[in-house]
């Protein structure tokens, strides 16, 4: 996967730059499991390492997609971690890598970090700044609970 782009024209926070490296790890963190192991319950809740991912594909599309670009199609998203038996893990990673695609596309397009959203968060928009950095923050969240899942289903661990 080619290094995922954090910024716009004008320079983002380096510290925006730590989504790029988090979304590669959320993806090597699944590679190399059977479709059982990524669809394993480890923790109490519904959590599964294949969840994980489908979860940060609707928040891909939901923050940039929807709030930051005004998309519709993706103002219903439902976040969920349990994904439906009919969906395979090749379907779930490829939508995750297509929505980070479409996200870079949408910061490519802006004309710097503080483009305002077109939907309000709460109720007044915010900067793509404020998307990116809560969009990381996601990611670093999630990536830790992937980290924590490979390593119930098969002892690796790190990077």
């Amino acid at each position: 996967m080619p290094p995922r782009k954090v910024c716009c024209a004008a320079c983002c926070p380096a510290d925006l730059a730590a989504a790029a490296p988090t979304a590669r790890t959320v993806q090597e963190k699944v590679a190399g499991l059977s479709e059982e192991q990524l669809r394993r319950r480890l923790v109490v809740s519904d959590t599964t390492l294949l969840g994980v991912v489908q979860h940060l594909t609707d928040s891909e599309r939901y923050w940039f997609g929807y709030t930051f670009a005004g998309d519709p199609r993706y103002a219903d998203v439902d976040f969920d971690m349990v994904v439906e038996p009919g969906r395979s893990p090749d379907q779930i990673i490829a939508d995750y890598r297509a929505a980070i695609a479409e996200s870079d596309a949408h910061i490519s397009a802006a004309a710097g970090p503080d483009v305002l959203t077109a939907q309000p968060v709460g109720d007044s928009p915010r900067t793509l700044r404020w998307v990116l950095a809560h969009m990381t923050s996601e990611t670093v969240r999630h990536a830790g609970h992937a980290d924590i899942l490979r390593e119930l289903t098969d002892g690796v661990t790190g990077r």
